[in-house]
């Protein structure tokens, strides 16, 4: 069997490919079923958004019993104010730290709106790599993104840690309800090493 192959792909392939690309989120995240077409117009319109990047992790073709060709995903873009995420976000900050420290992570932010590997895929490093190739060569001066607060040891939050990323705010509500996230931030290029500021 061969193994997923990490690719960069532009805002044209990455739409070709949306309808894998929100069934590897469906399984990952397990939303409910209501949600998913507007999830579809959320991730249209974020091709849309300034510097975007799009890496998939994908076989070349479909195996029996093994799903599609898509296996993960994970992708984002320059954040800036007007962008639901980033305001919402600038404002908890500011909120608990003031503007200085706002402004000190959300200045010129690389904002990694989606990290996803589907289930049957998982703990293979493909969650690593996709990190690793998205934020390479990234010019923004930090990589901020939000991920769900079930618990400080989750997968993700020991993979956000291990590259250098803090918690900036645990237990956040975004507004119009639904689960609690973890709000995380590290300093770019990326590091092994822990990182306690931009």
């Amino acid at each position: 069997m061969r193994e997923p192959k990490l690719r960069e792909v532009d805002e044209r392939a990455f739409l070709r490919r949306l309808t894998p690309i929100l069934g590897v989120y469906e399984a990952a995240m397990r939303p409910p079923p209501e949600q998913l077409p507007g999830r579809h117009t959320i991730m249209e319109r974020h091709t849309a958004y300034p510097r975007f990047r799009a890496w998939v992790a994908e076989r070349p073709r479909p195996l029996p019993g093994l799903g599609g060709t898509v296996r993960g995903f994970a992708y984002g873009f320059h954040g800036t104010s007007g962008q639901w995420w980033h305001d919402v976000v600038r404002g908890a900050l500011a909120d608990l730290g003031g503007e200085e420290h706002a402004a000190a992570w959300l200045d010129d932010p690389f904002e990694v709106a989606e990290l996803h590997v589907h289930p049957d895929a998982q703990g293979q490093g493909l969650g690593r790599g996709l990190l690793g190739a998205l934020c390479a060569g990234r010019t923004e001066r930090t990589v901020v993104l939000s991920t769900l607060d079930l618990r400080p040891d989750s997968p993700a939050r020991r993979l956000y840690r291990s590259v250098g990323m803090v918690d900036l705010i645990t237990g956040f509500a975004f507004p119009g309800g639904g689960p609690r996230y973890a709000i995380m931030g590290g300093a770019l290029p990326l590091t092994a090493a822990p990182a306690s500021s931009p």
